[in-house]
């Protein structure tokens, strides 16, 4: 079953820095495709919950709305193409205020795939590209 709790605290060991990218193994899919064992640790990160899908559907792991873009930004954008660089500008300032978030799912790409969940229509425009950016994924979106 999903969960919806928030992601726990972040490994504060020191193992690795936040900056290394290598080795992190990010992908993304739409929340309504369907799950994969491949998949790894399936983390939702939209703020909205996505329509048509209950909250005990167990489609993820995590529920992360903290990542998504904040309410101005993503209505500000409108998943227009020609403001994305914009956008991706703007979001990954708005991420500098969840480095502990960002720490910790940088660290479980490291140790096992992770799959960035959105109901965006085209994850190539939108938040969970630009997430996946900073966490250091190049693997870009399975279907």
């Amino acid at each position: 079953m999903a969960s919806m709790s928030k992601a726990p605290a972040p490994n504060r060991s020191g193992s690795g820095s936040a900056g290394n990218r290598s080795g992190a193994r990010v992908e993304i899919k739409r929340v309504y495709d369907a799950p994969a064992p491949e998949d790894g640790l399936r983390v939702l990160v939209d703020r909205l919950w996505p329509r048509g899908i209950a909250k005990t559907a167990g489609k993820w792991t995590q529920w992360i709305p903290e990542l998504a873009p904040s309410t101005e930004l993503r209505k500000w954008y409108g998943h227009d193409p020609a403001r994305f660089a914009e956008f991706e500008r703007r979001y990954r300032a708005e991420l500098a205020g969840a480095a502990d978030r960002i720490a910790w799912l940088r660290t479980e790409a490291r140790r096992r795939r992770v799959t960035l969940l959105t109901a965006t229509r085209d994850p190539t425009l939108s938040h969970v590209e630009v997430l996946r950016k900073v966490l250091g994924g190049s693997r870009g979106i399975r279907r």
